[in-house]
């Protein structure tokens, strides 16, 4: 019996990470470890607030991102990967490593070109 798309755990994987910014945030959280709102969206450049908002919303949901509040005045809201969202990186990488050497080329913050490396995200 072949299960339908809804039951299997590939595609629902696939759907939840694969959307508009999703894997960009998770790659910066797993370089830069825990962030604030405003930190975080300095990283993801070009990303709205309510976008960010609605990623961050949705891999907390999942489990993939912790959301930190601290009730001071101003309130302190920092986002971490969670263990589970850790176990996202070294597949995340690898399918970065198989881009670069189907695609050739890797676009490096400054807009430069430069020929492949390996985990170089």
């Amino acid at each position: 019996m072949v299960k339908s798309k809804s039951q299997n755990p590939l595609e629902k994987l696939l759907n939840q990470i694969s959307g508009p910014w999703t894997m960009y945030i998770l790659c910066v959280l797993d370089k830069n470890g825990s962030l604030r709102f405003g930190d975080l969206r300095r990283q993801v450049e070009g990303i709205s607030p309510k976008v960010l908002t609605d990623r961050l919303r949705m891999l907390e949901a999942i489990g993939i991102v912790h959301r930190d509040y601290n009730p001071t005045i101003p309130p302190q809201v920092s986002y971490a990967l969670t263990d589970r969202g850790k176990e996202l990186s070294q597949p995340l990488y690898q399918l970065y490593d198989l881009a670069t050497q189907w695609y050739g080329e890797v676009i490096e913050e400054d807009g430069v070109q430069t020929p492949h490396t390996p985990s170089a995200f």
